[in-house]
């Protein structure tokens, strides 16, 4: 199985440091996952504005590419104004409505304070529902004190939750793996 480690944010490191963390995680599970770190940073975005999609630029296609052919995904994502970035919501705006459907996600997040994780629950859930993701009910939630100065995470507890993000994320792939899925019209 294909799966994408997403860093959707242009800016920082912290979501990036998260997602190693959980590669590190999910290959203890399962070594057979194939794994790749996508940083929204590696590539040029373009606005989603309604015109084929042949006229966007090769690096918004490819990143449309990737995520529409992959098996499942981590999300990882910043909190910005209580919200996620919109570089993230204009992405998921290129994707077809079918291309996540029934494939596993786990969500990871990053915020300034420690109300922000309620953006997960009340917008980016609702997001991945409409797709029909199979978003597993746990995800983790991190705060700026969870860091040290090389945004290495230094709370054992946060290193917890991720290892068992990530044990649930491969019994989520186990799971979608015999569900059918529908081709990309």
């Amino acid at each position: 199985m294909k799966i994408l480690l997403v860093d959707g944010t242009v800016l920082g490191r912290k979501t990036g440091a998260i997602l190693e963390e959980i590669q590190g995680y999910i290959e203890q599970f399962d070594g057979t996952l194939d794994l790749e770190l996508v940083r929204f940073s590696d590539y040029e975005h373009q606005i989603v504005d309604g015109r084929p999609f042949d006229q966007y630029n090769t690096g918004m296609q490819e990143l449309v590419r990737k995520l529409e052919s992959a098996d499942g995904y981590i999300f990882a994502t910043p909190i910005f104004q209580g919200s996620i970035p919109g570089v993230l919501k204009n992405t998921l705006d290129f994707l077809n409505p079918k291309a996540l459907r029934y494939k596993p996600v786990s969500i990871v997040a990053n915020g300034g304070t420690h109300q922000h994780h309620l953006v997960v629950e009340n917008q980016f859930k609702p997001i991945l529902d409409y797709f029909r993701a199979l978003v597993t009910p746990n995800y983790v939630y991190t705060h700026t004190s969870h860091f040290d100065d090389q945004n290495n995470i230094i709370d054992e507890n946060v290193h917890e939750r991720l290892q068992e993000l990530a044990r649930v994320f491969v019994k989520y792939c186990e799971l979608s793996a015999n569900l059918p899925k529908q081709p990309l019209d």
